[in-house]
């Protein structure tokens, strides 16, 4: 029976000899649940974990994309879309969608993630050329500018080549790499670093009655899998990112659960995103249905990431949540002085 290990974290000063570091990070724990499938939590001091679960909790995370992860970074989004449910397609000319990056860069974000195709609920495929067309001369002005480096966010290889060659430093796949056999191959071949995401289905039936055994569990070894695999064609651990995919194939209940439970995924051993930003259940239960209001509701869940020890933010809010997170390092500035993502603390870089 396989055993998971969620490290029960924390961040204050008060902090007994035994405990650990969570990743060289901003937290720390002394204390886990491990959890089984069809058998009851149970609760462990970490002298009773296995120590290969205790090198992956524990190791620092390597560099990614010149960004390294002692703090929070925050990775703005950039829909060059006609159809995105967040910004209903702001920044789908060209002029705008480069000052959007350049305000971004100049907010705190550390990296900005660049996508052509909606994934929104109900969405329908974009052909590669289409996508590319979209994103490819904003990535290439990005880069030319220097503030900061990008990701593409696609399932498609033929749109990850052409994003590399314009100078994306990082592949975001929302399908975790099952959707375009031939783009996992191709980050191997480039030596890319990747995010795999969870999601169940795809964006035309996700959102469509999704259920599962467990859903932390479930998407925990969806995740491990995919790593596993990536790793088997040469994508080394320390250049993978996941991310548990919030609102992607799950209700409200599945994405409040997985938030509950998100310092599970750092068993994984890699650095973890969150994706929450402006997402429907944000909507819900902030009572917030047009996307501009949900900028409360996404900079809370950031923090409660953030707690949990998420390295990255993906967020459309950039000015909001560094604001958020520089409160919040000052407020816990005895070991939250790690979290601060202003620029004169590491926050941008040229890599």
């Amino acid at each position: 029976m396989t055993h998971y290990f969620r490290p029960l974290l924390r961040h204050d000063d008060a902090r007994p000899e035994t405990a650990l570091t969570l990743a060289d990070g901003w937290t720390w724990f002394d204390t886990v649940e491990l959890r089984q499938r069809d058998a009851s939590p149970v609760m462990l001091p970490v002298s009773e974990v296995p120590s290969e679960t205790l090198d992956r909790l524990t190791s620092q995370r390597a560099p990614i994309c010149g960004l390294d992860f002692a703090a929070p970074r925050l990775m703005g989004i950039l829909n060059v879309t006609p159809d995105s449910f967040s910004d209903g397609g702001e920044h789908y000319a060209h002029d705008v969608a480069l000052q959007h990056a350049r305000d971004m860069a100049d907010q705190g974000a550390a990296i900005v993630d660049v996508g052509g195709e909606s994934t929104r609920p109900g969405a329908t495929e974009v052909p590669a050329r289409e996508e590319s067309a979209r994103v490819i001369p904003v990535i290439r002005q990005i880069r030319k500018d220097g503030r900061v480096p990008v990701s593409i966010d696609t399932r498609k290889a033929a749109v990850a080549r052409a994003a590399h060659d314009a100078g994306a430093g990082l592949v975001n796949d929302v399908a975790g790499f099952t959707f375009d056999k031939e783009l996992a191959p191709l980050c191997a071949e480039k030596n890319l670093p990747v995010c795999i995401m969870h999601a169940q289905g795809d964006p035309q039936t996700m959102q469509v009655d999704p259920r599962y055994d467990d859903v932390v569990l479930d998407v925990y070894d969806f995740l491990a899998e995919r790593v596993n695999a990536l790793i088997g064609i040469g994508i080394e651990r320390h250049r993978i990112i996941v991310d548990p995919g919030i609102g992607f194939g799950k209700t409200q209940e599945h994405n409040l659960t997985l938030l509950r439970n998100m310092s599970i995924f750092h068993g994984l051993g890699c650095a973890l995103l969150l994706g929450a930003s402006r997402k429907r259940f944000i909507a819900d239960i902030g009572k917030a249905p047009q996307p501009g209001d949900r900028v409360p509701g996404s900079v809370s869940v950031a923090l409660a990431g953030v707690m949990q020890g998420v390295q990255i933010l993906r967020v459309h809010d950039v000015k909001a949540t560094r604001s958020a997170l520089d409160l919040w390092s000052a407020i816990h500035r005895g070991q939250a002085d790690k979290a601060d993502v202003s620029p004169s603390h590491g926050g941008r870089t040229n890599a």
